[in-house]
């Protein structure tokens, strides 16, 4: 005898039915950050586009920014927490391994009893969340799916780091995603490349700062250098040019990719949206990806800096704040990142 179980009822589509935003409550300028680096604000607004970057009081926790930006999209968005199935949370800065900060949040907001789960993904992480809100929604799972990207960055800065530290920012961006009867999210195109783990990378484990603590020696990492060795908190590292070139290399034949799943041309691109690493890369994006010269681009970085995992939900919310794109315009998003983690898709604005 053979058994039959019975299934969620699929959907044709989901889409994005509001974006939020939250940043950090400070704008610290390039000269605020230019003594430690022995740096410039030329120098650093030649090389990244950056003015500003936009930091957290410290007060304001990773939960509180995270709840911000959710209120928001809900609010715009017309639909009640408790409405929420299923809360994912797109973070590498939730320093506590459990529980996770989308249970936490999902308490925060009223959502009890949703499912929630938290997505390290690094910089791609919401786009990973979107594409797993999408298939959700479409599997009947879920009918509506909160997707948050948040980071306190600035809690993982070495004020002397001339690599990455003073790209990044704290803030948070959030997605409902609920049922549509088109498809109105296209298909993810996705994936990683652990070769090149080591291009942005964390100093050291939370398991050698926690032996350091307790006074017992770390195990040796003879990759690291030997100054890294002796810091006493893990903090990022960058290998600027690794990550360009591999960039500038593979980033286009994803977006190529991307548009191809949804059944589009560049020309059908309205906005661009990628991750807000650096305004040099998104530029040089710009030369080879064939996009219309009227393509509205996501250019948060000059004000909120590099927030990772909630830089294209906060691009993307700016844009629509702002009126630079409107409602229904076809926009592809791309994130990439530490892993290397990539991940794209075409969406339909809300």
């Amino acid at each position: 005898m053979t058994t039959t179980l019975r299934l969620s009822e699929p959907v044709t589509g989901s889409r994005i039915i509001a974006v939020g935003g939250a940043r950090g409550e400070n704008l610290v300028p390039n000269d605020d950050i230019v003594g430690p680096i022995n740096s410039s604000d030329e120098w650093i607004t030649q090389r990244t586009g950056i003015k500003t970057r936009a930091r957290a009081n410290p007060e304001t926790t990773i939960l509180d920014l995270a709840d911000r930006a959710a209120q928001d999209a809900l609010v715009k968005a017309g639909i009640a927490a408790a409405d929420i199935d299923a809360v994912l949370v797109s973070t590498v800065t939730h320093f506590e391994q459990t529980p996770a900060l989308a249970t936490l949040l999902t308490e925060r907001l009223g959502a009890t009893p949703a499912a929630a789960f938290d997505i390290s993904a690094a910089c791609a992480g919401y786009c990973y969340g979107i594409a797993q809100a999408d298939a959700l929604v479409r599997a009947g799972t879920a009918e509506h799916v909160l997707v948050v990207g948040v980071e306190r960055m600035s809690d993982f800065i070495d004020p002397t780091d001339r690599t990455i530290s003073f790209l990044l920012g704290d803030g948070a961006g959030a997605a409902v995603v609920g049922r549509s009867d088109t498809p109105k999210i296209g298909p993810t195109v996705w994936g990683s490349d652990g070769s090149l783990a080591g291009a942005i990378y964390q100093t050291k484990p939370w398991l050698d700062y926690r032996r350091e603590e307790l006074g017992e020696p770390a195990p040796e990492r003879a990759e690291l250098a030997e100054e890294v060795s002796q810091m006493v908190t893990p903090t990022l590292r960058q290998q600027g040019p690794t990550v360009f070139k591999w960039v500038i290399t593979n980033i286009p034949k994803l977006a190529n990719r991307t548009i191809e799943a949804a059944g589009l041309t560049p020309a059908d691109i309205d906005v661009f949206v990628p991750h807000q690493a650096n305004m040099r890369i998104t530029d040089q994006l710009l030369k080879t990806l064939g996009l219309r010269e009227d393509v509205i681009v996501g250019r948060d970085i000059a004000d909120t800096g590099n927030t990772s995992a909630a830089s294209i939900p906060l691009a993307t919310e700016r844009l629509l704040r702002e009126g630079t794109a409107k409602s229904g315009d076809v926009a592809l998003q791309i994130g990439f990142g530490a892993g290397m983690a990539f991940a794209g898709q075409v969406v339909i604005l809300p």
